[in-house]
């Protein structure tokens, strides 16, 4: 199948006809020849100089390729989501919605769906790119769907996750990095997984006018120093050192912070204790926000899959998803699909003058 909008170009075939000499003659038929028989039919006293051009002409192109966005106009559209729109939604106490997103579908669903922030989290290497862990995904990787988010998502807050080797070198990595997110990836903020061993380099970003957003207890890029992905703040000693974290972030700038994997008490408390909102995920619900991978969530994943305890399944897409494909490929097998209700129409009288055209075309 050729690619949307490519050029198609000319084919010539060549047809073999009856012919009253003993051998066959090869009749090569064009689409200039079409064009030039067609003329003739329609126009038979005209010159070739004075016949009508037969260029082809700017249509509307009625595709799926092509994904028309929102008007700006539309009724009860809703108000881009800001830094200070955050804000005021932790001021009031109201908890903040954030869901992932790795494409376009995705962060348009999202954004349809009133989520006041959308995450392009570096678990798309798993769900979407189909990796063993997040450590593997790459910068570049995370710029390309951090732009096709960026496309569907025209109202939400969104934040890029930088990915493992892309800040951990010096601050001014980080610095280039985060940068890259903004001006490439069209996000408007990143978020970095680490404790108060990252203070310099947050504050550093933020310093460049960058908003961030920090990860404490289960950080993913860092499982095999935890042994794997295993729940935080469990202990006096390990709770302490996840406060200490989130204080630290704090003050080196971040506007907000991520609690993955924690008591739901220790995550409280230390929201209790901070200026800035906190985002839940395994961390219960005294957390100022949360946050869940959508994939996850929507249940677009074949039976038996493994996901974490803190993921509530509140739809079947995958179940929904493949009922249709396989009801699609039993009507492409009885060529019950496309019925007449999914084809394009031409008059009886237009087919019988083609058709006449072919004949006489291939008669000749």
């Amino acid at each position: 199948m050729a690619a949307p909008g490519a050029a198609l170009r000319p084919l010539s075939r060549t047809v073999l006809i009856a012919s009253p000499a003993p051998s066959t003659r090869a009749l090569s038929v064009t689409p200039r020849r079409l064009r030039q028989s067609l003329l003739n039919r329609q126009h038979p006293s005209l010159t070739s100089a004075s016949r009508p051009s037969l260029a082809p002409r700017t249509q509307i192109r009625h595709s799926s390729y092509h994904s028309p966005e929102p008007s700006p106009n539309t009724p009860n559209a809703r108000k881009k989501v800001t830094m200070h729109t955050l804000r005021n939604l932790y001021k009031k106490g109201e908890p903040i919605a954030m869901i992932t997103a790795h494409d376009f579908p995705s962060s348009r669903a999202a954004d349809e769906s009133g989520m006041d922030m959308v995450l392009v989290g570096d678990s798309l290497g798993m769900v979407a790119m189909g990796l063993e862990n997040t450590t593997e995904v790459i910068m570049e990787e995370m710029l390309l769907h951090c732009r096709s988010v960026a496309r569907g998502a025209k109202h939400a807050f969104i934040i890029g996750d930088l990915p493992m080797g892309s800040y951990e070198i010096s601050p001014e990595q980080a610095v280039a990095s985060s940068l890259r997110f903004i001006k490439e990836g069209h996000v408007h903020g990143v978020k970095i997984e680490g404790g108060e061993e990252l203070g310099p380099t947050i504050k550093r970003i933020t310093q460049a006018g960058i908003p961030v957003v920090g990860h404490i207890g289960l950080t993913p890029q860092r499982q095999n120093a935890l042994g794997g992905f295993r729940v935080q703040g469990k202990t006096c000693t390990s709770a302490t050192q996840l406060l200490l974290d989130a204080l630290a972030l704090q003050e080196a700038g971040a506007f907000m912070l991520v609690c993955e994997a924690m008591p739901p008490e220790v995550a409280a408390l230390i929201t209790s204790k901070l200026k800035v909102p906190t985002i839940g995920i395994g961390a219960g619900n005294g957390c100022s926000g949360q946050v869940l991978v959508q994939v996850d969530m929507t249940g677009n994943f074949p039976p038996g899959r493994f996901i974490p305890k803190f993921v509530k399944k509140y739809a079947d897409v995958w179940s929904e998803a493949t009922r249709g494909m396989i009801q699609y490929r039993e009507e492409v097998k009885s060529r019950a699909f496309p019925s007449p209700e999914y084809t394009y129409p031409i008059s009886k009288e237009e087919l019988a003058r083609f058709e006449k055209t072919v004949d006489e075309m291939y008669q000749k």
